[in-house]
């Protein structure tokens, strides 16, 4: 048994850094121009940030940027926009801006026109260190997706994920944290024993999983800053599942320690147990749905997989799928209209919704192994782990499932994923 935390990057974490793969785009997205920004001073070589909002926006599946050598100028302030090209290009935004470096710090002057009205819907100044640059980025991406569709944008969020290779003849698993688009990518657990079920904290500063570094399931929950990690559940049988409360006090968690595996809230301070069902059938996966008090599950109890909801702890639960024979994992959205669960249909494992109004189902997705589905913060996103060949690889769709990206790793299988919080 050999279990290593790592609270910094490694030299072998940069060769775990995801690869980022457009595989389809939405037909109804957005015509967008981002201008490759000015730049003033040094700035720091690799990746342009203008390039970095591009690639946001354009795997967000609403936006169609405008490639940079169809443009015919290259503005950098209003003075210098004409919005007349800009609609002969059949373009719905512009986005001008200009980098300037000072010391240790780049700061970035940008604004967002609409070019029918030609509107200035967002002009600000941002900053980031020097190193940060991305991050800088990823801001911009979000300000400039809010400004145009209402929402706020998911860029500056992180994934959390489990990747699989071997070393040395033996499975090597890494808990590991990068930025939405694959980047930047920190190992922070590595153990020759599976990790599994990565979730964020609700302030994205922890992470709780389960580890079976003791040779049986045990649920860690782990402080990304300083690496601290503490032994949570351990209990005899199964230790599986963990989901935060709104309020990062309390963890759900599936426990078998009386005999059957049924759903727990546990408080975090005093690591008190509430139990939430209690059924002869297996109940698992929980989570809680977008007011912090009801709880949708995976039980079993009508003879197979499906999903189920409590309105809050002492409600019955009330079954909510029924398109299939198996559905199983639920994951609310952030506005409680949809649930998004695995879902089996053919023999094959798809990404799936179900409208909790109307109780219409919906399939999203096209392969056929799919697993392990997270819901962006904004819902507007969903990540799930498929197949592609031999290897597991991440895959992002819109939450209709009109566009997608595919994350793979850059050696061996990439699954398990959890998308971070928005953090403001």
């Amino acid at each position: 048994m050999a279990v290593m935390v790592l609270a910094t990057l490694t030299a072998g974490a940069a060769q775990a850094e995801l690869l980022i793969r457009i595989t389809e785009g939405a037909d109804s997205a957005i015509p967008i121009a981002v201008v490759p920004f000015a730049e003033s001073g040094a700035i720091p070589p690799g990746d342009k940030v203008s390039g970095i909002v591009q690639s946001d926006l354009a795997m967000s599946g609403e936006f169609r940027p405008l490639p940079a050598e169809k443009m015919l100028s290259l503005p950098s302030k209003r003075a210098d926009v004409y919005f007349r090209d800009w609609r002969l290009l059949g373009q719905r935004y512009v986005l001008v801006g200009e980098l300037t470096r000072s010391a240790d710090r780049v700061s970035a002057r940008y604004e967002l026109f609409d070019v029918n009205t030609e509107e200035r819907l967002l002009g600000e100044t941002a900053a980031a260190s020097v190193s940060n640059v991305r991050s800088l980025a990823h801001h911009i991406s979000d300000k400039v997706y809010e400004a145009i569709t209402g929402v706020p944008g998911a860029f500056s969020t992180k994934l959390a994920y489990i990747t699989l290779d071997q070393y040395q003849g033996k499975p090597r698993y890494r808990l590991q944290v990068s930025d939405v688009d694959g980047k930047r990518a920190r190992i922070r657990l590595e153990s020759q024993e599976p990790i599994l079920s990565p979730a964020w904290s609700p302030d994205g500063k922890k992470l709780a999983y389960v580890s079976f570094e003791t040779g049986k399931p045990a649920i860690f929950v782990h402080e990304l800053a300083s690496g601290q990690r503490t032994r949570v559940a351990d209990f005899p049988g199964l230790n599986s599942a963990p989901a935060w409360s709104s309020d990062g006090r309390s963890l759900l968690m599936t426990l078998s320690k009386d005999g059957n595996a049924e759903i727990y809230r546990m408080n975090l301070a005093n690591k008190q147990l509430t139990k939430i069902t209690n059924h002869w059938a297996i109940d698992t996966e929980a989570s809680w749905d977008h007011t912090g008090d009801g709880l949708f599950f995976t039980s079993d109890r009508s003879g197979g997989p499906q999903i189920y909801y409590k309105e809050n702890e002492r409600a019955a639960p009330r079954r909510i799928t029924f398109g299939s024979r198996y559905n199983a994992r639920p994951r609310p959205d952030n506005t409680g209209q949809y649930v998004y669960y695995v879902h089996q249909r053919d023999r094959a494992f798809h990404i799936a919704r179900t409208n909790l109004k109307s109780g219409e189902e919906t399939i999203l997705t096209r392969t056929e192994s799919d697993e392990s589905p997270s819901v962006s913060p904004n819902g507007r996103m969903l990540i799930y782990a498929t197949k592609q060949g031999a290897n597991s690889v991440l895959t992002v769709i819109s939450a209709d499932g009109g566009a997608a990206y595919s994350l793979p790793a850059s050696v061996g299988d990439v699954r398990e994923p959890a998308w971070g919080p928005l953090v403001r």
